[in-house]
């Protein structure tokens, strides 16, 4: 399923479609009949995201909202809201209530499920930081105290100079945060030691069609603004445009005719979560290179991944989710040492580690748990997918030589793999015996005769 969204809705018949249509896009839903029962839901079952009525029958859903996020059990489910009412103070109350946007009845599909994919991969990748955040907090390291926040960087990028002028214009009264015109070449130019903007805001349409998307691509793949907020703007009605836009890695929409106040709120919201975002990635890189990773490979090391492994069977068991367990072994290591020496066993797990990393996601973890032995654990997976994930693993390594230091030419190598899955259930999930369920199937592979994939008899 595509995560689990809570309908919040007081028309059975509204609930029963919004149902349907997010079956038809596999998403897991459930339902909620007024204020009262939306708030009990969101803390009983923890959604991924709701879907709220501003009009509910027993309160307004702008104070739903306001006590989802004043609650600290439920303040992170994103919130989308939607109003049959074209009325903006209304829908400025709920987007300054916290809701994540803002919808008019009657829903276009495409923009609505589109919105949806983008705030669901936000919360994934911010859950992700945060239980990483968890993890080494719980292993004694102090939380910094936050800094002084210089006003954040916004750049105004449109075709035209009147355009960008024009929106400077109307935004300065609503932020006090440096306004940058710029136009798209410049948006792609080295900063020359200026921090790059936080925030970009980019007409759709540049100099031709589609390219702002292909701005915005291009701002993505690159090193010093990949983790920059985007905001596109676009004319009412774009609606392949606006979901082809939040698919390639749009934050925000904004309609080219909204209202500066409006158009200001959802930027400081995107200044907010960049800046939460940063301080989270800064935290965890700091604590990384001082305590948790291996020196020789740069991976997470043991200690690390016993404590973040404890903290991911909690989340499976909280939210009904398995994940998948791996150890991976170099086979005959020993005799690489032996024969060719230790620099150039250290060159293999390098290289190997390396590959590894490659072909693994952002929230998977990899560790380096011993003098040849790697750990993976893939958030989210079930047994039909982390088979193909080891498999992968399996090749990377074995497929290409890997090259010796000292002129000492190159060396194949293969590797085996155990593999087990962590099921959630009542009694809850045992990290150890899931390690041992693995480090057995690695025994196994090792004793058919290596450079395989064993599949552990819990998760068989």
């Amino acid at each position: 399923m595509g995560g689990k969204i809570l309908i919040a809705d007081d028309v059975a018949t509204n609930r029963i479609v919004l149902k349907v249509k997010l079956g038809a896009a596999f998403y897991e839903t459930m339902q909620a009949a007024s204020g009262v029962e939306t708030l009990a839901n969101a803390r009983a079952s923890r959604p991924d995201l709701i879907l709220l009525d501003v009009e509910m029958p027993d309160m307004s859903g702008i104070d739903v909202c306001r006590l989802l996020k004043a609650d600290p059990v439920t303040r992170d489910i994103p919130v989308v809201m939607v109003t049959a009412f074209r009325d903006m103070d209304r829908k400025m109350a709920a987007l300054g209530a916290g809701a994540d946007e803002v919808f008019w009845k009657p829903l276009d599909e495409v923009v609505l499920l589109a919105r949806l994919r983008s705030i669901l991969r936000a919360r994934e990748a911010a859950e992700e930081l945060g239980l990483r955040q968890h993890t080494y907090r719980d292993l004694g390291f102090a939380e910094p105290s936050e800094g002084f926040a210089r006003p954040a960087r916004v750049a105004l990028v449109f075709r035209d100079a009147a355009t960008r002028t024009k929106w400077a214009d109307e935004l300065r009264p609503y932020l006090t945060d440096r306004l940058i015109a710029m136009e798209p070449d410049e948006a792609l130019a080295d900063p020359s030691g200026a921090p790059p903007p936080d925030v970009f805001v980019i007409g759709a349409d540049l100099s031709e069609s589609g390219g702002g998307l292909r701005l915005m691509s291009e701002l993505r793949s690159r090193h010093g603004t990949r983790h920059a907020a985007v905001c596109v703007v676009l004319p009412s009605g774009a609606a392949d445009t606006a979901a082809m836009a939040l698919d390639l890695g749009a934050n925000d929409l904004i309609e080219v005719d909204a209202d500066p106040a409006e158009i200001a709120l959802r930027i400081r919201m995107q200044v907010t979560r960049k800046r939460q975002a940063d301080r989270l990635r800064e935290n965890l890189e700091d604590r990384l290179r001082l305590a948790m990773t291996d020196p020789l490979t740069g991976l997470h090391n043991r200690r690390y991944a016993t404590a973040h492994l404890a903290r991911m069977a909690e989340r499976a068991m909280e939210t009904g989710r398995t994940f998948a367990l791996m150890v991976l072994d170099l086979d005959r290591f020993k005799t690489i040492n032996d024969t060719y020496g230790h620099a150039s066993g250290d060159a293999v797990l390098v290289e190997v580690a390396r590959r590894l990393s490659a072909r693994l996601r952002p929230v998977d973890l990899l560790a380096r748990i011993g003098g040849e032995e790697f750990l993976v654990a893939l958030p989210d997976k079930g047994l039909r997918e982390a088979t193909a994930v080891a498999e992968r693993l399996r090749r990377a390594v074995a497929d290409r030589p890997v090259a010796l230091p000292h002129g000492q030419g190159s060396l194949s190598v293969t590797s085996s793999i155990g593999l087990t899955i962590g099921q959630a259930g009542a009694g809850g999930i045992s990290v150890e015996d899931l390690f041992h369920s693995a480090d057995r199937a690695l025994l196994a592979a090792k004793h058919d005769g290596r450079n395989q994939v064993t599949i552990g008899r819990s998760a068989a």
